[in-house]
């Protein structure tokens, strides 16, 4: 099981970076950048590899509607040539409140969008032949009829250090994941909960790799949380770090009825506290909203205890599918915590 981390976006890069480079040598796997509406991921993820020797540099995630198909494909060819084939493309659809309200483009099919980008950033990579795409939504060149009429198909000009870099695609929703399971090298879940992942995301993923193309492989899952060992009255009060963000995403990530993560939690069985922080969230009683997380599903989505629980807990996990562990240690030191669940998880 590979360990991976998300690196701080908000800011201090140069912190963050060393931070980085620190935990490269206690055995991090994957460094994780994500892209708000913030600074570009692409830029630090730039800085990063070359600040770092052996760590992979994944995005986590670049939103599918922010960048054409073949720019996307140029920039993780770029990004893995730079780093010597270090690179995780990591994509996801965001959300349509970030998507049409900083970027002004309409948020609409992202299955298709994600299906007909994977497929066109791997002809680019595979630098076969000259690009032609002639899907429902992207058309490479363009059609007859549209445009100027000079377009013509290209190779990209570099030969891409990989013919196949990785592409892990962030999903949710049913349809979401059994895509995922069919077209990505692997999935990134955010609230996984390994003890209801067969109930909840099995049918997905099985319907999925029912068609996988036997060439991908496993599918490779990347979950995890909070991490903090030690005894219950040394770190329990850890898991309650999580309740902001779990409160955000819940309540506050998307309008009623269009909040992936807020209709997760009710797979998962707890749709009165769903709505519950929904509602609370919504009407500006963040706290309120925060105090109604279940107990039970920090528990369930953080690693905090002592060292015969969080063993345990890594079993569960992997029984669930995972592959790589996505962890974010909080304790006096991070080097420590990356040296023991590399032991624990070899």
């Amino acid at each position: 099981m590979q360990l991976s981390m998300q690196i701080d976006y908000a800011g201090g890069y140069e912190a963050a970076a060393a931070r980085v480079v620190e935990l490269e040598s206690a055995g991090l796997d994957v460094a994780w950048v994500a892209e708000a509406y913030s600074f570009d991921a692409v830029s630090y993820m730039g800085y990063l590899v070359a600040k770092t020797s052996t760590v992979q540099i994944g995005a986590g995630i670049l939103p599918l509607y922010t960048r054409t198909p073949t720019l996307i494909a140029m920039t993780a060819a770029g990004l893995d040539a730079l780093s010597g084939g270090r690179f995780i493309l990591g994509l996801g659809a965001s959300g349509p409140q970030v998507i049409e309200g900083f970027h002004g483009v309409r948020y609409d099919k992202p299955l298709a969008r994600t299906r007909e980008i994977v497929d066109i950033c791997r002809q680019v990579w595979r630098r076969e032949e000259k690009l032609v795409h002639d899907g429902p939504l992207y058309h490479v060149p363009l059609a007859e009829g549209e445009g100027t009429g000079l377009g013509k198909p290209l190779k990209i000009i570099n030969h891409p250090v990989r013919p196949a870099i990785p592409v892990y695609v962030a999903s949710l929703g049913e349809k979401n994941v059994e895509l995922t399971a069919e077209i990505a090298d692997g999935w990134l879940p955010l609230f996984f909960v390994p003890d209801k992942a067969a109930e909840v995301f099995g049918p997905s993923l099985g319907a999925g790799q029912a068609r996988r193309d036997p060439v991908l492989g496993t599918l490779d899952i990347c979950a995890g949380g909070l991490v903090a060992i030690g005894e219950e009255n040394e770190v329990g009060a850890v898991r309650d770090l999580a309740r902001p963000t779990v409160a955000l995403y819940v309540g506050g990530m998307g309008a009623r009825g269009q909040n992936f993560y807020n209709a997760l939690v009710q797979r998962y069985g707890y749709e009165d506290a769903a709505a519950e922080i929904q509602d609370l969230y919504l009407s500006g009683k963040k706290q309120e909203a925060e105090a109604a997380v279940p107990d039970e599903l920090l528990e369930l989505t953080n690693l905090v205890g002592p060292e015969s629980y969080i063993k345990e807990r890594l079993g569960v996990y992997r029984d669930a599918g995972v592959t790589m562990l996505n962890i974010t240690p909080v304790g006096p030191s991070a080097t420590d915590t990356i040296g023991k669940l590399k032991e624990w998880t070899a």
